[in-house]
């Protein structure tokens, strides 16, 4: 009797999948548990295992885009272990002859690394081409690893896919003519593309700037780093001073903390912050959950986590779900100035950049500042003007007065 293959659901608003590569031939032998396909989604890439032994019966050839639930092949009876055990059935009848042990096919190990480098180091342009595509069943819709339309926060700080695929067909192949060399956009790329012109179309994005003065988070911070290493064990950094200014800055304006569902205004009471994390397969957005709950150190070492997550690749779907708001670092691009697209239905993201001294006029003076640009983004159908400039006053003053965060004021 032949197993359907099917298509597992594979996170909460994940309806379909591209089948990437198959670590199997239509026809090989399977062992129970062995990897047989990876299905890279809107968010990651899993390696869907065997559920018994047997021989595979592809259905569904790499490069076709699948929905949850879809038969992409069948598992049949008789091979994998069933042939394995064959042999040693027949020698216990021959009792002349020893029975030659029979090792079972071993797991074939084939890791995915989604996302592989440091979340601080800027991306590779270089896309590598995709895996072969049947023209007849693979959509533009569908690619790994970028944001899901509803719950993973978008970036105009997204950085250019890096799909590493088995097999390339010939006419997925780049063609250089003359001066120029035309290929393929990575599957990636294109639902990047994708979700930021939906974004562009589906909410009234206004940006509004301010800057702020770093010196006294720096001071406070280098202050306090050995102690602060020394009892937590993990260096404080800027992001987790940027996560409390902005937890404050939402109780202030609480209108960027709510969403459009329909005709209905979705308030949210609580402050699970997306923090954008550039990776070798393009930005992920792993969330702080109840950032305002949690100590500078706790907030340090979730970001910390989902770093070495991200460089093993090991983000989770759950990890990137769920977020309110987003921030997103640009200046560690180098980035001076930005304007960050909104991800519905979030209403708000904060865009920092890099920190550059500049001349400041101070009491009359002029003086020499560690000065940041700040950006926020957000959604005109639901904040308003006054209250993006007053979320974004609350955020530089937070970051200027670095112990109204450490009292909670």
């Amino acid at each position: 009797m032949a197993l359907e293959v099917k298509i597992p659901a594979v996170g909460e608003s994940i309806t379909s999948g591209l089948i990437s590569v198959w670590h199997k031939n239509d026809g090989d032998t399977v062992a129970a548990d062995e990897p047989l396909f990876t299905l890279e989604t809107d968010k990651v890439s899993t390696e869907i295992l065997a559920e018994k032994s047997g021989t595979l019966k592809i259905k569904a050839p790499a490069g076709t885009e699948v929905k949850v639930g879809e038969v992409v092949g069948f598992i049949e009876e008789g091979g994998g272990a069933a042939k394995a055990e064959a042999p040693a059935a027949s020698s216990e009848a021959k009792t002349d002859q020893p029975a030659a042990p029979v090792e079972p096919a071993a797991p074939v190990a084939r890791p995915v690394r989604n996302m592989a480098d440091e979340p601080d180091e800027p991306e590779s342009p270089a896309v590598e081409p995709p895996a072969p595509v049947n023209p007849k069943t693979l959509s533009t819709t569908v690619s790994p690893v970028a944001a899901e339309r509803f719950d993973q926060p978008i970036s105009s700080a997204v950085a250019a896919a890096n799909v590493s695929l088995s097999v390339v067909s010939e006419n997925e192949k780049p063609v250089t003519a003359g001066r120029t060399t035309r290929k393929k956009l990575s599957p990636l790329r294109r639902k990047i593309a994708q979700q930021l012109v939906m974004a562009q179309h589906t909410a009234a994005i206004l940006t509004t700037f301010n800057e702020c003065d770093m010196s006294a988070v720096m001071k406070l911070r280098a202050g306090l780093q050995d102690a602060f290493t020394k009892e937590h064990g993990i260096k404080l950094g800027f992001m987790s001073f940027f996560i409390k200014a902005t937890v404050s800055a939402l109780k202030a304006s609480p209108a960027i903390n709510g969403r459009l569902e329909g005709d209905d205004l979705i308030q949210n009471h609580y402050y699970d912050i997306g923090v954008a994390v550039g990776t070798e397969r393009g930005l992920v957005v792993p969330v702080i959950r109840n950032a305002d709950q949690k100590s500078f150190a706790q907030i340090e070492r979730d970001l910390a986590d989902y770093a070495t997550k991200a460089r093993e690749g090991k983000i989770k779907i759950e990890d990137l779900q769920g977020g309110v708001f987003t921030i997103s670092n640009g200046g560690i691009y180098g980035s001076l100035l930005s304007t960050p697209i909104l991800n519905p239905p979030q209403s708000g993201i904060l865009g920092m950049h890099k920190i550059q001294e500049r001349p400041m006029a101070e009491k009359g003076q002029v003086v020499v500042r560690p000065m940041m640009y700040l950006a926020l983004s957000y959604d005109h159908r639901v904040v308003d003007g006054k209250e993006a400039v007053t979320f974004l006053v609350r955020v530089k003053d937070g970051i200027e007065n670095p112990s109204r965060l450490l009292l909670d004021l």
